[in-house]
């Protein structure tokens, strides 16, 4: 992101004759010289997300609860022992069943929502799946998003990577300057965006049988405002 760079640099202000001198503390504070730059730095920082969402679908129709409740039972039983195989903890798993008449037959439906954090694993899971088990399961396309840690991370990194930006700066002023920078007197964030490519993150859209979904990108952005002061040359050295 190209933003307009702010610059600020404070010189000695010059001596006051006597008159000003009677202004009291007042004028004395007005007299010392003030060393310091003040610059802006901007810093843009992005990533992929960092989670994923999978439901995997069950469907039995039999002429008893019992038969639909037993089929369903067993599909579902093989899908939970497939999802801790591959990582999966319950925690990260939710199971939702619903059983309805249709004509002469009762009909189940199950719906089994999973949370990856390895994408791997989630690919090897899904092969797992529809290879063993019959029509009756079907594995949808994963929905990925940015968990909340993810995004508070990419806040924090673009922030940090804007006070750096602007240090950076203000050494090379200081440099041309023929000053040396000192210490930090004052930062302060002046804006901050954040944005995500949701054309990806709709999920599947783009994607094919031979090729895996995009991941979504999130973007984080950060302007700051940093003032340092220069170090005074007068000081004797050590």
């Amino acid at each position: 992101m190209n933003a307009p760079g702010r610059v600020f640099a404070a010189v000695p202000a010059a001596e006051t004759d006597g008159k000003d001198k009677q202004r009291g503390q007042e004028v004395a504070c007005l007299n010392k010289p003030v060393r310091e730059v003040q610059v802006t730095g901007v810093a843009e920082v992005s990533c992929p997300a960092d989670r994923a969402w999978l439901l995997v679908s069950v469907t039995s129709t039999k002429e008893s609860i019992n038969e639909v409740t037993n089929s369903i039972s067993r599909r579902l039983d093989y899908i939970s022992q497939t999802v801790r195989q591959h990582g999966v903890s319950e925690e990260h798993t939710t199971v939702r069943q619903t059983l309805r008449r249709h004509a002469e037959a009762y009909v189940m439906d199950a719906e089994v929502l999973v949370t990856f954090s390895e994408f791997k694993k989630m690919e090897q899971m899904c092969r797992v799946l529809l290879e063993k088990l019959d029509k009756s399961v079907q594995v949808g396309t994963p929905r990925f998003f940015h968990s909340a840690a993810c995004l508070s991370e990419l806040r924090l990194r673009a922030s940090v990577s804007a006070v750096e930006n602007a240090q950076q700066k203000a050494s090379k002023i200081a440099q041309l300057l023929g000053e040396s920078l000192g210490a930090t007197l004052l930062v302060r964030e002046e804006e901050t965006k954040e944005w995500r490519n949701e054309e990806e993150a709709a999920g599947g859209e783009r994607s094919s049988p031979h090729l895996p979904p995009l991941l979504p990108t999130a973007t984080a952005s950060s302007q700051v405002s940093v003032s340092f002061s220069f170090r005074d040359k007068s000081r004797k050295k050590l």
